[in-house]
């Protein structure tokens, strides 16, 4: 496993990090806890000592899981967590007030819950789980996170950016305020390098790649035959015709797989770490094997710039998850 420095925070964590929230079981199905578990220990037996939950991941429940985790095991591990919007809604809808989505003792309450459920007394990363940009000079959210920190309760703040708008967080990055930036960033999501990476180099904000796998499109597990259940996340976000669309878009990228990367869950975690803005990058994982391919792809190895170009050709301007 290589690692990397979290933005400006000193803290070192893993290349790869644990995305946790198939692990909270309420919109992903087929994983037990007992699994979940496992594949945490696996990743950590791995190297791996990086882990990204929320609150609202089973309403906490794979909080708990990570707790149990975190009590089993020697070594040092870097958690992250997220405190979800007080209206419920993902992402923040333009124009919402900070008072009906973040207001002072909703950060606290939140953070509180999150304590508890992990069994620690401090949080090394607290998140807010949406966010907008006109929120950033208003006090009473930073108030809230100033006074978490004052009391030793987090250790650095930052946001999980609404999903595809990697430029909303801009005037947050540029303030200072934040110590960590969480952003999908995929092959076809490559939208973050325009501003927000340089912006996060020169501020030295720490960079946590989500959705590197678009959910599981970029493995090419999904063809046109794939189901899932009701209830599952993925039943929706793969509806209609979009099982064929990232079918014909994972074929046509195979042509790319070769030594350098054999698979397509190679090419497109390395395609993230590629580039140097990024700190960390978060494939979920809820099996042993998933965190088995996950971590193996830390080795050093880097791609080609002659297969990054030719991955650029891959953007895709979608938003499967609120349409």
């Amino acid at each position: 496993m290589m690692y990397r420095t979290l933005g400006n925070t000193g803290i070192t964590i893993s290349e790869i990090g644990f995305g946790a929230w198939g692990i909270g079981g309420s919109l992903w199905r087929g994983a037990t806890d007992q699994e979940s578990l496992k594949a945490l220990h696996t990743a950590a037996d791995m190297g791996l000592n990086f882990v990204d939950t929320a609150l609202a991941y089973g309403d906490g429940h794979s909080e708990k899981i990570v707790g149990s985790f975190i009590k089993q095991r020697t070594g040092p591990i870097t958690v992250a967590t997220k405190i979800p919007p007080k209206n419920s809604k993902w992402p923040a809808r333009p124009g919402s007030q900070l008072n009906d989505v973040f207001p002072y003792d909703h950060v606290i309450e939140c953070t509180e819950r999150s304590l508890k459920n992990l069994g620690v007394d401090t949080i090394d990363l607290q998140q807010l789980h949406v966010w907008l940009d006109d929120w950033t000079d208003l006090p009473e959210w930073f108030d809230a996170i100033s006074r978490l920190r004052e009391e030793g309760k987090i250790r650095f703040f930052g946001v999980s950016i609404n999903d595809h708008q990697p430029e909303s967080a801009l005037r947050l990055a540029a303030s200072g305020k934040a110590d960590a930036l969480q952003v999908i960033y995929n092959i076809y999501d490559q939208t973050p390098e325009a501003r927000l990476f340089p912006l996060c180099t020169e501020k030295k904000i720490g960079v946590i790649a989500r959705v590197p796998l678009d959910e599981g499109a970029l493995t090419g597990a999904i063809t046109p035959e794939t189901t899932f259940p009701i209830g599952d996340f993925r039943y929706n976000y793969f509806k209609g015709d979009r099982k064929n669309q990232v079918f014909d878009r994972a074929n046509k990228l195979k042509k790319l797989l070769g030594q350098e990367a054999p698979t397509l869950l190679e090419l497109a975690l390395r395609f993230c770490l590629h580039h140097q803005a990024v700190s960390t990058v978060i494939p979920g994982m809820r099996t042993s094997q998933h965190a088995g391919e996950n971590c193996s792809v830390s080795d050093g190895r880097k791609l080609n710039p002659a297969t990054i170009s030719a991955l650029r050709s891959f953007t895709w301007e979608k938003n499967f998850y609120h349409k």
